[in-house]
């Protein structure tokens, strides 16, 4: 079932490419494993997947040392600063930076094992009071100072979209987040990138790649749906 529903994304991923005359090798997709158990992960390995997802530190460190050597981890749910030194030295990118303190904390992590983290900062777009996120208006200010830090680099925005039934209704907000992303590429900051634009989930992956995500996360689509009471 698993290499089934790989197979569907990545032709959604191929259509989504060709209506907005994309390049396939332009989007990333992360398969996000939260609460999945190896086996899961097993065999989205042995599909091709080599970019997972984790939102929890502890649960990146305990798959992480049961998986192949060449996954590459990301860290997308929000990170508390206490919780960083489990993922430091096995996440490929942290997603959700939101804060100036975790932003240091980060740095002081990754300069205790002389790495330098690859980050996204997470915006709400959408100014929802449930989810974590820089404010739009307040990004670039932000990406600024934080930028300064020596132990992460900036490499672009992350966006958790609303909720909706309908994914043509999250295009907005998918558009307002490449407008910001694109406006900081412009402003040439020193330590930022700006080559990774990490939005849409399983219900609205194929707008936001036809919106200029560079990276998508999708969980349910491929694995699907999560029983919480396992964590």
């Amino acid at each position: 079932m698993i290499k089934e529903n790989l197979e569907e994304v990545e032709r959604n991923i191929c259509a989504a490419c060709a209506r907005s005359g994309r390049k396939r090798e332009e989007v990333r997709l992360i398969s996000v494993s939260k609460t999945k158990p190896v086996s899961m992960l097993e065999e989205a390995y042995a599909a091709g997947s080599r970019d997972f997802g984790e939102n929890k530190p502890q649960e990146l460190k305990e798959k992480y040392g049961q998986l192949p050597d060449d996954i590459r981890w990301h860290m997308i749910g929000h990170l508390q600063r206490n919780k960083i030194k489990y993922i430091i030295d096995k996440a490929c990118m942290i997603h959700s930076v939101d804060s100036e303190r975790l932003a240091e904390a980060i740095s002081q992590e990754a300069g205790k094992i002389g790495i330098v983290m690859p980050v996204l900062v997470e915006v709400n777009i959408a100014r929802e009071e449930s989810k974590f996120g820089v404010y739009a208006e307040d990004t670039a200010k932000f990406i600024e100072k934080i930028a300064r830090l020596p132990h992460i680099h900036v490499e672009g925005l992350m966006t958790i979209a609303p909720f909706v039934e309908v994914a043509e209704e999250n295009r907005v907000f998918f558009q307002k987040l490449r407008k910001l992303y694109v406006d900081i590429k412009r402003k040439n900051i020193d330590n930022v990138s700006m080559c990774s634009l990490s939005m849409g989930m399983t219900g609205d992956y194929q707008v936001a790649i036809e919106e200029g995500a560079t990276m998508v996360r999708v969980g349910t689509g491929i694995f699907g749906a999560r029983n919480y009471n396992l964590t």
